[in-house]
């Protein structure tokens, strides 16, 4: 019997939050026929950035897998709220990660390996991707990371 993405997050040790509402002009995600598209989701834990700073500088890689994780726990929060259940994830088509980077960090692949191994061990098949990982100077409010996703859902 396969496990319900839910139970699996709890065995990872992660409880979804709730969705993050927009700070700005536009909203949190976007369903048309199966593909649902989140806006880019940032490294909020417990109500609060969870680092700041640019990799290559403030930050090393492993603390830039780690916001990367975190991103795609708020991906997966806002999927939550766009779908009401989980389950109806058939399966994460693409993720944009974007790196904020001092201009020699060229690890970018491997910060996105933080959401990429995230989602495969939440979501085992159904959580294999296609992705971009960029570089960027900034991001909103200093973060390090920032995600977003497009998801196959069933009806």
């Amino acid at each position: 019997m396969a496990l319900k993405i839910e139970k699996r997050l709890l065995e990872l040790g992660v409880e979804l939050p709730e969705a993050a509402a927009p700070v700005a002009n536009y909203v949190p995600y976007v369903q048309t026929g199966s593909l649902l598209m989140t806006s880019g989701q940032l490294p909020i834990k417990d109500g609060k950035l969870m680092a700041m700073g640019l990799l290559g500088r403030e930050l090393g890689t492993e603390a830039g897998k780690l916001a990367a994780k975190w991103c795609t726990v708020n991906v997966l929060a806002q999927a939550r709220a766009a779908l009401g259940d989980l389950e109806r994830i058939k399966r994460v088509v693409r993720i944009s990660v974007y790196v904020a980077s001092t201009p020699d960090f060229t690890d970018q692949h491997l910060v996105a390996n933080g959401a990429s191994d995230f989602l495969v061990a939440a979501l085992g098949d159904r959580g294999r991707h296609a992705r971009a990982a960029v570089g960027m100077a900034s991001l909103p409010m200093n973060a390090p990371v920032e995600i977003d996703a497009i998801i196959e859902v069933a009806a």
